[in-house]
């Protein structure tokens, strides 16, 4: 098998008994790196250590990265001026946060009858946010409840 040191300089090709013997030496560990080229290739190096660093960057990599929840703004179909406002603000505050929207409205009894309007509220509503948000998914009923979805306009 082809043998590299620990300091990265290649051992050429050597014996499995030589090359284990040469890692207990210095008290290093037997890495197979490629074990599927011919010959194997293999490194001395401290496996330990070189685990501990793959999950600290692994850690540090998860550090940065942000993740996007998706928060939920409920309307009615007969919400008033200062509710619907209120909720607005709901959103803004999500969208400038990074998280994505999801707006619905649930229709009771014979509200159903009136889905069109549930649309205007959602149009509206859309239009209210365009400000830091842009529509992701257009309103959609779906069943007893018609659902719009909002993402967070980029940063420039």
């Amino acid at each position: 098998m082809r043998v590299i040191g620990s300091d990265g300089a290649q051992l050429g090709i050597l014996s499995l008994r030589a090359a284990l013997d040469l890692a207990a030496e210095k008290d290093l560990d037997l890495v197979k790196i490629a074990p599927q080229a011919t010959p194997p290739v293999c490194r001395i190096m401290d496996y330990g250590k070189y685990r501990f660093e793959q999950a600290k960057k692994e850690k540090e990599a998860k550090k940065n990265q942000k993740v996007i929840d998706v928060k939920e703004v409920r309307l009615s179909l007969n919400i008033d001026t200062h509710d619907f406002e209120t909720k607005v603000g709901h959103a803004k505050r999500f969208l400038t946060g990074g998280d994505r929207v999801k707006v619905s409205i649930r229709f009771r009894g014979r509200e159903m009858a009136h889905a069109n309007l549930g649309g205007d509220i959602m149009q509206k509503f859309a239009d209210a946010c365009a400000e830091w948000g842009t529509v992701e998914k257009m309103p959609k009923l779906e069943g007893r409840s018609m659902i719009m979805f909002l993402s967070a306009k980029t940063a420039k």
